[in-house]
């Protein structure tokens, strides 16, 4: 008897740990389960490690390549995304698309979610290059499976426009934003208030590359939807109306004798239609959009002190361009106190840039910022910044960049307009303001 007892335990070691229990179908489920409820919660420590349980699981059951790993190994690696530890996301996702790949090659649906998230986890790397490539790799799958216009692909046009935007490849930024907001019509309907995230973000983006005029188109078509949002209307109006008149300001400010062709202005009226812009002398459509906007804040309750705080501001700016101090200072005092009662007064702590028009050496302006014989440098600049917005007493740091590259920029500086910053709603003057500007020029000969 104690010989055969024996026997038997020398088996159960030899077989090693396990054995004596099969992983079940129900059982991967019933973790699954417990993971999706933690997950969906945002409970994303505790969902953690069921789903590298579910991995686990899954491998005894079916082997470490199988394809039933490809859906868990996601899992585990948005889990990990959303904890911020990327570097075990990407492995986790790697892994992922491996397995999807081996098994059911490139074109295969279980492969989208895996090769999207390690896209979005590139890009929060700020690896914009593997980022792009990979959610590029992402969409055009999504468009081959589910067609041109699938609303799926919105979630990784998101990232993959950050990630040209960063890498400043425009003209492919351009073609996706207004794809992302053809798609989300296509879904929604062009008049769907869900459409605005998206033509909202393109508008912004325009107004940064100073593309003024295409901006406002973008902002009065984000108008036109806002207005016939029901009861929604009076808060959601407000960002483009801002947006408009600040494009009226920063044209006014910031373009060229190149620029100032005239164009046919959509929210323009009456005999303005036909504008151009003038500095220091911006299109009055603008301040009569600022006011607009006041007036519906002013009539909505209870009232918005941060969004009525932003419109004064938005006034002070544009008076300030305008160089009608009293007007600016009023409003800027105004302003100051909507911020207080809406808790913070941040924004007035340091100087904002309103105007600043980049030497044509800029790297985000010059034609050659990509060509492989260019070279980049550095300026940095320091300054002071007066309770009129104006900058003085503009001095460079060491650099490599040419003596002429720096006279540039320096000039440009000098040209800048800035928000003061206020203490107490005064504007007072600000010392050791610093701007760092990224320039090129052609490389020498070896």
């Amino acid at each position: 008897m104690r010989t055969a007892k024996w026997l038997l335990l020398v088996a159960a070691a030899a077989l090693g740990p396990g054995v004596g229990h099969a992983v079940t179908d129900p059982e991967r489920l019933a973790t699954y389960q417990e993971f999706r409820a933690a997950f969906d919660a945002r409970r994303y420590q505790d969902a953690l490690p069921l789903a590298e349980k579910l991995v686990t699981l899954t491998e005894e059951q079916y082997g470490k390549s199988d394809r039933a790993l490809v859906t868990p190994l996601a899992n585990l690696g948005t889990t990990q995304y959303r904890l911020k530890d990327y570097k075990s996301a990407e492995d986790t996702y790697l892994r992922s698309v491996k397995i999807a790949t081996a098994t059911g090659g490139t074109a295969d649906r279980l492969l989208l979610p895996p090769l999207h998230g390690l896209g979005a986890t590139y890009y929060a790397m700020q690896q914009y290059e593997d980022a792009t490539n990979t959610l590029q790799r992402a969409l055009d799958l999504s468009r081959n499976l589910d067609g041109l216009l699938n609303p799926g692909q919105l979630t990784i046009l998101d990232p993959l426009i950050g990630s040209l935007v960063s890498l400043e490849r425009h003209a492919e930024a351009d073609r996706e934003f207004q794809y992302a907001a053809r798609v989300a019509e296509s879904a929604y309907g062009a008049k769907d208030v869900r459409v605005i995230p998206y033509v909202d973000r393109y508008a912004h983006w325009l107004e940064d590359m100073g593309r003024y005029p295409a901006a406002r188109v973008e902002y009065a078509r984000e108008l036109t939807i806002a207005e016939v949002a029901g009861p929604r209307a009076p808060r959601l109006v407000i960002e483009p109306l801002l947006g408009i008149a600040r494009s009226y300001r920063l044209e006014a400010d910031n373009a060229g004798p190149d620029e100032a062709t005239p164009y046919v202005d959509p929210f323009a009226s009456g005999l303005s239609l036909l504008t151009q812009p003038t500095a220091h002398n911006p299109n009055p459509d603008g301040e009569k959009a600022l006011q607009v906007a006041l007036d519906t804040i002013d009539k909505t309750k209870p009232t918005d002190h941060r969004a009525r705080g932003r419109t004064l501001m938005e006034m002070g700016d544009w008076y300030l361009c305008a160089d009608q101090f009293d007007k600016s200072f009023g409003r800027y005092r105004e302003a100051w106190k909507e911020f207080q009662q809406a808790g913070s007064t941040d924004i007035f702590s340091a100087p904002r840039q309103l105007a600043y028009r980049a030497p044509t050496i800029a790297a985000n302006r010059s034609p050659n910022a990509e060509r492989d014989d260019f070279e980049e440098h550095t300026v940095d600049a320091t300054f002071l910044v007066t309770r009129e917005g104006r900058t003085k007493d503009v001095t460079l740091g060491s650099t490599e960049a040419s003596p002429a590259q720096q006279k540039s920029v320096s000039n440009a500086l000098r040209h800048a307009r800035y928000g003061p910053r206020l203490e107490n709603g005064e504007p007072v003057d600000t010392p050791g303001v610093k701007f760092s500007e990224k320039v090129v020029s052609k490389k020498p000969r070896p």
